[in-house]
């Protein structure tokens, strides 16, 4: 189940220039601070290589010939430069995180405009913590990209050319020296690149088994205590934990291995400059100086520094293509429900619903919905009743059109559902499930839900369901801080905040699916009094199974494989004596 959850993390890629082409794009509205930031970046490497010029100088001009002014002069120079090397860092260090963070709004806030946009279908196949993992984690990888690998490269780039330059600047022959000790680097380097990606692709999936085990074991703690799993749970959680140690180990020798490997050729490279700039000071005079020697030195250190960093940051880099991948995998999915843009608000529906040979399959050749047909008329209340899986949240569905219909035709008024606009649509038609949702905030938020309803109006719809009671007894009324998934409050309650919601919003045409199905029965007599003046005047639907609760209905359809096979009211169906009698019969018999 690990396996299948994270499939899709590993890399496809050691490096994608179109991926990267696409993480860059998103700097384009901040050119100032990429301009100010290379600008800072190329100011400060520019300072930190005129440093060994600078002691060149120093020791040659001042030291060597005892010039105390050349001294004196170099030494505030070389002061001066410190500081201006450390300011023109601060400020590209600042002025980077400055636009990373920027663009990491920018992308978190795209990537959940185009998850609100996303089909129920497409949402329904992608577990909740996949989704948040590509606006947290993943996106964050983008911040290491920028503010760590982008820059670092660049610099790290930017100096070993610089050095390189300088060193021939200085002495072109102790610079050909220097050269003939990189070949060894850059095999090591290459070596070690291939090692490091091979070991953090083995990190990473061994680290998701890991994660997807214990997300799954936590969230499933009751079942695997009640049914005495605890034991196989552990033997299942130490092979994965093993995994993981062995994949972080094998990362760890890559790099244990390589840092002390660049750090010998380093020190061979120095050798060499002090080997060869000792001969050639002592047999050759005038082709170099001590303090040629000492920049030297100073250079070889300059251009190792790089060549640890740049290897390093490269499985950040890796990370980064995967964690990219992912987000833009997200980015391109369009599975959206077709919306009809319309800028003209329309006025005056009256909620008169037609089913006409609505067919509908969650999976293809898998039919919920056979041939369904029916019509409400505006204001009726339209009980539904069957069996489980004979289709009846599945009408609710397609009717709000949170799936769309494989064949046939839904209509509001006439029109038909496709052709008006799902903003207009979706306030005309709203639900009241089972499972309530309420999010984190005050009960007052939740009823108003975006709306800009004064307290006088929120008020009335609580005590229209005959919520007001309750609120009112909580510490802070309406103001009451819900907490996550609202479980400071009971389920009851919950129902009633969600009552109250629908009538805030005032659509023409109200959904209750089992909405009074966990509610006792103090709490079901406030729902249906208050849903009786509620429900004047609206078309609604009623999806129960305590029929005792739908006996006053306009009529009842009874749903059976995707069919209505029952219509007409409650005296009409017991007469029938088919289905709904049947299912009417039985639940007396267990009431009884």
């Amino acid at each position: 189940m690990a396996e299948s959850y994270f499939e899709t993390d590993t890399i496809t890629k050691e490096y994608d220039s179109r991926l990267v082409r696409r993480i860059l794009s998103y700097l384009k509205p901040y050119k100032h601070l990429v301009f100010f930031t290379l600008g800072a970046l190329v100011i400060s490497t520019l300072g930190e290589l005129f440093i060994p010029i600078l002691l060149r100088r120093i020791i040659d001009d001042g030291i060597m010939d005892k010039n105390t002014s050349v001294l004196i002069h170099g030494c505030i120079i070389y002061f001066i430069l410190l500081v201006f090397v450390f300011g023109f860092s601060f400020l590209q260090t600042l002025t980077a995180n400055l636009m990373t963070q920027r663009v990491m709004k920018d992308m978190r806030l795209s990537l959940f405009k185009k998850t609100l946009s996303q089909s129920t279908g497409y949402l329904s196949r992608h577990p909740v913590g996949r989704i948040v993992t590509r606006l947290t984690s993943d996106v964050q990888t983008m911040d290491e990209f920028f503010t760590t690998v982008l820059v670092a490269f660049i610099k790290d780039i930017a100096i070993m050319t610089g050095t390189l330059i300088t060193m021939f600047i200085l002495s072109p022959r102790m610079a050909v020296m220097v050269l003939i000790t990189l070949p060894p680097v850059v095999i090591v380097t290459l070596i070690s690149r291939v090692k490091a990606r091979d070991a953090f692709r083995k990190q990473r999936i061994a680290s998701s088994k890991v994660y997807s085990f214990l997300a799954e074991r936590l969230a499933g703690m009751q079942v695997v205590q009640i049914f005495r799993q605890e034991e196989k749970s552990l033997k299942e959680f130490k092979k994965g934990n093993r995994e993981l140690l062995d994949a972080n180990l094998g990362e760890m020798y890559v790099f244990s291995t390589f840092r002390p490997v660049i750090e010998w050729l380093s020190t061979l490279s120095m050798a060499v400059v002090i080997v060869v700039g000792s001969y050639l000071l002592l047999n050759e005079q005038g082709i170099i100086s001590i303090g040629v020697m000492i920049a030297f030195i100073n250079l070889v250190q300059m251009f190792f520094n790089p060549v640890t960093d740049i290897a390093e940051k490269y499985t950040m880099l890796q990370s980064a293509m995967a964690g990219g991948e992912k987000v833009f995998e997200l980015m391109d999915t369009n599975e959206q429900i077709p919306d009809i843009k319309n800028t003209k608000e329309e006025h005056g529906i009256r909620g008169h619903i037609e089913f006409e040979n609505v067919h509908f399959a969650y999976k293809a050749g898998e039919d919920v919905l056979k041939g369904l047909n029916f019509s409400v008329k505006p204001g009726e209340m339209a009980a539904i009743v069957g069996f489980t899986g004979a289709g009846k949240t599945t009408l609710i569905n397609v009717l709000t059109r949170l799936w769309d219909i494989n064949a046939g035709d839904i209509r509001l008024d006439g029109k038909p559902v496709k052709t008006i606009p799902l903003a207009q649509l979706r306030s005309s038609i709203m639900p009241v499930t089972q499972d309530v949702t309420l999010f984190s905030g005050t009960i007052e938020e939740n009823i108003s839900l975006g709306l800009p309803l004064s307290e006088e109006e929120i008020i009335n719809a609580a005590k229209t369901v005959h919520a007001h009671d309750f609120i009112s007894a909580l510490q802070n009324g309406y103001k009451t801080v819900l907490s996550e998934r609202a479980t400071n409050i009971s389920t009851g309650q919950r129902q009633l905040i969600s009552f109250a919601r629908v009538i805030a919003h005032n659509p023409k045409v109200v959904i209750l699916d089992e909405a009074t199905s966990s509610i006792d029965t103090e709490t079901e007599r406030l729902i249906q009094l208050g849903m009786k003046k509620v429900l004047t005047g609206r078309t609604s639907f009623v999806i129960a199974h305590r029929l005792s609760t739908i006996k006053d209905a306009d009529r009842i359809l009874v749903l059976s494989n995707g069919c209505v096979v029952e219509e007409g009211r409650h005296e009409e169906l017991i007469a029938l004596d088919g289905i709904y009698s049947g299912l009417y019969k039985l639940q007396y018999a267990d009431n009884g």
